[in-house]
């Protein structure tokens, strides 16, 4: 693992700049592939994932928020799906993550049955609690318990009848206390240094599901993450009058757990927080990107409209108001001032297998790049030593 991990972080640092669209590509194809596995809670993705950023601070210069180490480390009740992954319908084997996924608060379960209808998309086998519901889209999502029932969903395309027999054969395993840890670095400001502007995105994703199947996560959250790593490289190479801090989130698809264990648990001073940008779901952009909490803070939010008009980077900058809809929120609930940036347009991928590197546009990359710079450096404009 070492050696592989060596290979990908001298592949990744060797490329000059961190606003080239060919860095962020290369990143989001290394943060996609087999060896991350999701990003999640099999094959130690997750792990690995912490791993590789950290060493990419350390290569970019970007040093431990706390002076000894990048992980912050804590722990959540995990539901996950390690072994077999197998359903077959009406005598049909059907394709894990493309044509049926598990409900991820199912329990594992081993058997055959008939299943009785029981409204329009719902079938029953009472004798081994199996539940099937037909979808129009699948999509998956991280629990923290099993219940005393099996959910399997199943995509309406997969099926030519409707289901009338089921035989499956489903591993889960309940962790109690599953380890990891938030990834932590900062740059040292040059006049201000206990002034902080701070960039966060979640690295974590779904995982697998069974041996043979990962959500690769690259709108979700691996372009986000690319953002964070490629405003780290410049900002390493480009200090500024405050403090750079970077957080890469575990936690967030199981219920924004990192973010929460931050904020009760800071290891720098939340006050002296002027302002945080959270980066999720930035791989798009044709439509323009929302902005959360832009009527919250409505001067910062002119700032960056401005910027955009000028720069021409964006077709629109659509204001959303307060929504707890990414690790944002958590610092708002504390007082510190927040965006949430998500692109628009483009791919609908989300939460699936569909979510790949190579359907990813990238397109608006660099614009978001450059509208986050000058919008930090507003913020610290009229700094003097």
């Amino acid at each position: 693992m070492k050696f592989k991990l060596t290979i990908l972080l001298l592949f990744i640092s060797s490329l000059s700049f961190a606003q080239d669209s060919l860095f962020a590509r290369k990143l989001v194809d290394t943060l996609t592939s087999p060896y991350f596995w999701g990003r999640g809670y099999t094959h130690d993705g997750v792990h690995k994932a912490a791993a590789f950023i950290s060493a990419q601070f350390n290569s970019y210069g970007v040093k431990p928020m706390d002076g000894k180490s990048y992980l912050q480390e804590f722990s959540y009740p995990v539901n996950i799906f390690p072994g077999k992954m197998e359903a077959t319908i009406n005598g049909i084997k059907l394709i894990p993550g493309k044509e049926f996924i598990v409900s991820p608060e199912s329990k594992g379960v081993t058997g055959a049955g008939k299943l009785e209808q029981t409204d329009s998309t719902h079938f029953v086998d009472r004798k081994n609690r199996i539940i099937v519901s037909v979808e129009d889209k699948l999509t998956w999502s991280v629990e923290g318990k099993a219940l005393d029932f099996t959910l399997i969903q199943v995509d309406k395309k997969a099926l030519k009848q409707m289901p009338a027999s089921i035989k499956v054969a489903i591993e889960n395993e309940v962790i109690p206390n599953f380890k990891t840890a938030n990834v932590c670095g900062l740059v040292k400001g040059t006049v201000k240094p206990d002034s902080i502007i701070m960039i966060t995105a979640h690295y974590d994703h779904l995982g697998g599901m069974g041996s043979d199947t990962y959500f690769p996560g690259a709108n979700d959250n691996a372009s986000g993450l690319t953002q964070l790593l490629s405003l780290a490289k410049y900002y390493a190479a480009n200090p500024q009058p405050y403090t750079m801090a970077f957080i890469g989130f575990s936690g967030e698809e199981a219920g924004l757990l990192g973010s929460k264990y931050f904020t009760e648990n800071p290891l720098i001073p939340l006050k002296s927080i002027r302002f945080l940008i959270n980066l999720d779901l930035n791989g798009t952009g044709i439509d323009g990107i929302t902005v959360v909490n832009a009527t919250v803070y409505p001067k910062e939010f002119a700032a960056i409209q401005q910027i955009n008009n000028e720069g021409h980077y964006f077709v629109k900058v659509m204001p959303r108001g307060k929504a707890a809809n990414s690790d944002h929120y958590l610092f708002t609930e504390k007082g510190v001032p927040a965006f949430f940036i998500y692109t628009l347009g483009g791919i609908k991928a989300y939460h699936d297998v569909f979510d790949i590197s190579a359907t990813l546009p990238l397109n608006k990359y660099k614009d978001l790049f450059w509208l986050i710079v000058k919008f930090n450096s507003s913020l610290m404009q009229n700094v003097k030593p």
